[in-house]
């Protein structure tokens, strides 16, 4: 076996923009078309907004106006502005920041001068502007390269800085941005920061209440309780008891979303476990004390340590030079200003306590079919017969772990396809045996006691909650069929009714795998929808042949490939505020058949059409 050749030639220095382009994880986690909400394009979005509100936290500013038209993004805020002689620098230069130095930015984002320059590198189209006491200075690039520098000139403008963008279809693909998204971006800043005012597409958003305004925006009916809030330096709390299962939390830091957590979050769960044990003089198990709790947690940290340039997990970090860890200094925050709250508020501790004592009946109910249950998940696991893994995890500190994904999907053939077409470094597939048990209705010890619930439970590794969740994206991928379509009611009625904070975090998705396909001797066509395929029938001219797949298992592992690789098309399952569960879930999957039926009639009309449509290709 020979020896590769290593010598100098093998050694090469990139640009910065070369790095960024060549290895964007390391800066913006994952890529995506904007279907997730950790795709790229929102972080690059992100880094933009992240650097305007700084400047608002600093007290200079109190709007900042963002709008998005098709693929360009602009970003306008009323700060101090850049220096305009740094202008450039700032977009272009790596390791290049006001934020190295604590006192022009003292509790902020972003730290370490990369940010920016990531929008800049990964944008087909770049302009930033600063306006500072009556003189503008412009700088425009394309694909991190400088392509004008403009002079000085003289503006009445305000002070501030403006950031124009077009992510780069290059890197990114036919990308969309989702607004419902961008809107959940947006509310978390007005939230952190209490006076903010941030203009969207026309839209005003504003806080006043802080964290109490976050989870009322979230919950779709009124907790057991008040919301408590506490509020202390530097850290701000705000939690109540609901009634569906789980345990549903936002976590921040400078302003961060934290969307995986980390050292803070930790800590606010430990230290109410711990208050709540000591104020009552019984030692609850903690899931029964954090069952069904909604909660929010913001800290501000000077220099914080983030596990990935993305900032959604905090790492260990002290307050300061002679401060208290993180995790002593939240936890002696709540254990002195939670236990004064329910001390001054007999009603509402009287409430959790009686949460936290259902709870634990329950708990104890489906003890006895727990264990068998573990067991069973284990052994099937370690025979591989429902779970074919993938080896990177979300769970895991590897920079692909936004990818990790898992296709949940019924039948031998489908699974079979997915399976032998996909990156096994980071696609999984579980396989269902047959149409899933309506669990509508049900305690949470039918997760236990059938087989397949609790074996998917076990996969994905939410028994305790998401914190170890082992896959970003589930994706249900079902036939598109009224069976598939039945089957994909049956899932997400087992997600809402015992993991709905799987869906409220924009974990879930569905497959879309294309409906036809158009082919001649020279070129094919996949087609998603009718209006595609008149699209390509067109532009392949007189009587191509036309295939409309009707089940995964008819699309062969080769065709699979190109439809679960970067092209992917993810629908994602989203949880409005005014989206009730129960009364969905009731509505849907209960026992109402009439009124089922008559609305199923009610809105036929769109199914006849393309049953019609297909009558006629036959």
């Amino acid at each position: 076996m020979s020896v590769p050749e290593y010598s100098e030639k093998d050694i090469k220095t990139l640009e910065w923009r070369e790095h960024i382009r060549l290895r964007p994880g390391m800066y913006i986690g994952k890529l995506g078309d904007g279907s997730s909400q950790d795709d790229g394009i929102y972080v690059l979005l992100k880094e933009v907004l992240d650097n305007s509100v700084d400047e608002y936290m600093m007290g200079n500013g109190r709007k900042i106006d963002v709008s998005i038209e098709g693929k360009e993004v602009r970003v306008r805020d009323y700060g101090r502005g850049i220096p305009l002689g740094k202008v450039v620098d700032v977009a272009s230069k790596m390791n290049t920041g006001a934020k190295y130095d604590s006192k022009a930015f003292k509790k902020s984002v972003g730290l370490n001068g990369v940010g920016i320059k990531a929008v800049n590198a990964l944008s087909a189209k770049f302009t930033i502007k600063s306006v500072r006491d009556g003189e503008a200075k412009v700088a425009d690039f394309e694909y991190g390269m400088k392509v004008a520098e403009h002079p000085l000139r003289k503006t009445d403008d305000e002070n501030g800085t403006e950031v124009l963008f077009v992510p780069d279809e290059k890197m990114f693909g036919k990308y969309v941005y989702r607004s419902e998204y961008v809107d959940s971006m947006i509310k978390n800043y007005v939230y952190l920061n209490t006076g903010l005012v941030i203009n969207y597409n026309g839209n005003r958003f504003t806080s006043k209440n802080g964290l109490v305004d976050l989870l009322n925006d979230n919950m779709s009916k009124e907790g057991l309780y008040p919301l408590v809030h506490l509020i202390g330096d530097d850290i701000e709390v705000a939690f109540t008891h609901g009634q569906d299962y789980g345990e549903d939390y936002y976590s921040f830091v400078n302003g961060q979303n934290t969307t995986q957590g980390g050292t803070h979050l930790l800590a606010f769960k430990e230290a109410i476990v711990k208050t709540i044990r000591d104020f009552y003089k019984k030692d609850y198990e903690p899931s029964d004390i954090r069952s069904s709790i909604i909660a929010a947690i913001s800290i501000k940290v000077e220099e914080p340590i983030f596990e990935s340039q993305t900032k959604t997990k905090l790492g260990s970090k002290d307050m300061g030079p002679d401060g208290p860890s993180v995790r002593n200094f939240i936890n002696g925050f709540i254990a002195k200003q939670l236990d004064d709250y329910l001390h001054k508020n007999p009603e509402t501790a009287k409430t959790i306590q009686k949460k936290i004592q259902d709870s634990e009946k329950e708990r104890k109910a489906i003890a006895s079919v727990q264990k068998l249950a573990r067991e069973r998940a284990k052994k099937v696991n370690l025979n591989n017969k429902k779970l074919r893994d993938c080896k990177i995890h979300y769970n895991s500190n590897d920079e692909r772990k936004l990818e990790s994904t898992i296709f949940i999907t019924e039948g031998d053939s489908a699974s079979g396809s997915i399976t032998t077409s996909r990156d096994v470094e980071t696609q999984a597939v579980f396989s269902l045996r047959g149409k899933p048990l309506n669990c509508f209705g049900l305690s949470k010890k039918v997760v236990y006691e059938n087989e397949e619930f609790n074996l998917l439970q076990a996969a994905l590794n939410i028994e305790e909650g998401l914190e170890n969740l082992r896959y970003n994206n589930v994706v249900i991928a079902t036939d598109a069929d009224v069976d598939g379509m039945h089957i994909r009611l049956l899932l997400m009625t087992f997600f809402l009714q015992f993991f709905p904070d799987l869906v409220k975090k924009g974990h879930v998705y569905i497959l879309q795998t294309p409906l036809f396909r158009v082919r001649n001797k020279k070129e094919t066509i996949y087609c998603y929808t009718p209006e595609e395929k008149a699209a390509a029938i067109s532009k392949l001219g007189p009587s191509p042949e036309i295939t409309r797949f009707k089940g995964l298992g008819e699309i062969s592992p080769k065709e699979f490939g190109l439809f679960i690789g970067k092209d992917i098309r993810l629908d994602p399952v989203l949880m409005r505020k005014n989206d009730t569960i129960t009364s969905y879930l009731e509505f849907y999957m209960g026992k109402n058949t009439q009124e089922r039926q008559e609305f199923i009639i009610d809105n036929l009309r769109v199914e006849e059409d393309i049953v019609e449509e297909e009558m006629i290709e036959a």
